[in-house]
């Protein structure tokens, strides 16, 4: 079993102030319904795009890139992966990615190809990231013998590409690199002259950590050093944080104090408060980043005339944030009401049941299909994202399940059970896994089972599974679709029910059916087949749906809105993760 892939977002700044190269964040007349972070995506990437010119460094575009991706990966609104698909499709179109000079520029241009890859499997960005990578390469000192060329400032994009593509004898020169650096990122002294010190490596150091870890091997250990790292870089902030305003300040010997520029600051906000929801850091450190913020808020965002954004006191402290940092840090923050609930659980995701693979671009073969780290259409990695939202770890395990593999995690999922013509070498359910199975959630734990259609799914095999808790999925063909005719497969919900709160349209395509018996119950009804139910089972509980409908195609957003924009499976995931975490929780 290894810990799962975690959505990267590659942050890795050069260590210059970002406040002078970006413009100033703009909020318009916002509904106050959203989400902060998508208010100012809305207002300032979509409606007014990045204002910059595409032959400039990458890091104009690509800051505020990072942080559209993370405010899609927040909300399932297609739009903003367009926008920033848009983007990456005219810099390839005009080649400007070749000039750039620094490190963090191609390491954050790099980043964007690797997701437009993996969300595309369109093998031209791959082809440009892995240029981008060989460009690192003597940079990062891969070339250098012993010693390394430099300080490189391109890690997490390099700890990324090598998980991806199983480099991991990479990942020992990504921590030396991350190793030399630390020594550069001490916190700056105040100085009244100059409110933007020019070695800023401090507030660079910290996103790039947060974003490096989730893709190291959980046995490589390096981790552990680059996780003691962010603590030291949290543990700095707290002893140079205000105590009345919550700003992060610089200080001197002297006795001179001046706030930390904002854009900083915020870099160093998310990254701390992303480190605490991924259980990098405690949870006393979450206050650390949210009394930053609500200085950040208090002191440095102010709306002139429903839009511009910057000093909210005219003290001459430099002007408010730029919108990457801004954006990034209001995304993480949208979240930190939750982001501990789950934490010190895990979800394990089957492989042994489904362990289909494909060829990646680099020639590899990777398991996809109902996977954490499948950002593709088929792929679980919003639904994974949606877990780790809440602190909850995920996981994956590539064995058949036992009683003690499963003992360490509060969830299991098992999704779409292989058939031959899926995957030639198949396993099946058996008794004995069964028996293993049902144990485990006899002692508490929560099983999420997902079928299919029989054309596309084993259901008689999973059957000695399900028939233990009164649930027997049923070998029929239900809510057929045939083309684009959507309409077979919308599932209304009116809300105000055992599981969905809320009214929804689900989107369902071929499905088969669920019949119940013993102590099993019906959660969701559609044209009267139970289309989920669950089931307590000793401390148990056990929840089935007769579609693995949360797989990214139909729940990230980026399908023909015309057609696909009717249904909400991201919102209704959202409502169903909650229902699994109070599962536990009883």
């Amino acid at each position: 079993m290894k810990r799962s892939q975690v959505l990267p977002t590659g942050l890795l700044l050069r260590p210059i102030v970002l406040g002078l190269l970006l413009g100033s964040v703009c909020l318009g007349a916002f509904g106050e319904s959203k989400p902060a972070s998508q208010r100012v995506a809305d207002d300032d990437l979509l409606r007014w795009g990045p204002k910059v010119n595409r032959n400039k460094s990458g890091i104009e575009i690509g800051l505020r890139l990072e942080a559209l991706e993370t405010v899609w990966y927040n909300s399932a609104k297609g739009d903003y992966f367009r926008f920033a698909q848009a983007e990456v499709d005219a810099r390839l179109a005009t080649r400007a990615a070749a000039p750039m000079k620094y490190d963090s520029d191609k390491a954050l241009w790099g980043h964007q190809l690797l997701l437009m890859y993996r969300v595309t499997l369109d093998r031209k960005y791959f082809d440009a990231a892995k240029a981008i990578r060989g460009q690192l390469a003597d940079a990062c000192g891969r070339s250098g013998g012993d010693s390394p060329n430099k300080v490189c400032t391109a890690e997490a994009f390099l700890a990324e590409y090598a998980s991806l593509f199983d480099e991991p004898q990479e990942f020992a020169n990504i921590t030396r690199q991350f190793e030399l650096w630390e020594p550069l990122a001490h916190w700056p002294a105040a100085d009244v002259t100059n409110p933007t010190p020019p070695e800023a490596w401090l507030e660079s150091l910290a996103p790039a950590l947060v974003d490096a870890i989730p893709s190291y091997p959980e046995d490589d250990s390096g981790r552990d050093r680059l996780v003691a790292m962010l603590s030291r870089v949290a543990d700095m902030a707290r002893q140079h944080q205000n105590a009345s305003t919550g700003l992060l300040e610089y200080s001197s010997e002297a006795g001179m104090h001046r706030p930390m520029h904002p854009s900083a600051a915020c870099l160093l906000i998310y990254a701390i408060a992303k480190g605490v929801r991924l259980g990098y850091l405690p949870e006393s450190d979450r206050s650390v980043a949210l009394n930053a913020w609500q200085g950040i808020e208090k002191y440095f965002i102010h709306r002139d005339d429903g839009r511009s954004v910057g000093t909210a006191d005219g003290s001459g402290w430099p002007p408010g944030p730029s919108t990457g940092p801004y954006l990034l840090a209001t995304a993480e923050m949208d979240l930190a009401p939750t982001a501990t609930l789950a934490r010190g659980q895990a979800v394990i995701l089957d492989a042994w049941y489904n362990s289909q693979q494909r060829e990646n671009a680099a020639g590899q073969m990777e398991s996809f299909h109902y996977k954490w780290s499948d950002m593709s259409d088929s792929g679980y990695a919003l639904l994974g994202h949606m877990f780790r939202s809440y602190g909850a770890a995920t996981e994956t395990l590539h064995a058949a399940p036992t009683r003690e593999s499963l003992g360490k995690a509060q969830y299991y999922i098992i999704v779409s059970p292989d058939i031959p013509v899926k995957n030639p070498n198949p396993h099946y359910m058996t008794e004995q896994d069964a028996g293993q199975i049902a144990g485990w959630v006899k002692d508490g734990g929560v099983l999420i089972l997902m079928e299919n259609d029989p054309p596309n799914a084993d259901l008689a095999h999973l059957n000695l599974l399900a028939d233990r808790f009164g649930i027997h999925f049923d070998d029929v063909l239900h809510h057929h679709i045939l083309g684009e005719h959507v309409e077979d497969g919308r599932i209304p919900v009116d809300g105000d029910g055992p599981l969905f709160h809320h009214p929804h349209t689900l989107y369902m395509k071929d499905t088969c059916a669920i019949s119940l018996s013993g102590p099993a119950a019906v959660l969701l009804r559609d044209r009267g087949d139970v289309v989920m139910a669950a089931a307590k089972y000793g401390r148990g509980t056990v929840f089935a749906a007769v579609d693995p409908w949360l797989y990214n195609e139909y729940t990230d957003g980026r399908k023909n809105p015309e057609i696909y924009g009717q249904f909400d499976n991201f919102a209704g995931g959202q409502e169903l993760v909650r229902w699994l975490l109070q599962q536990h929780s009883h």
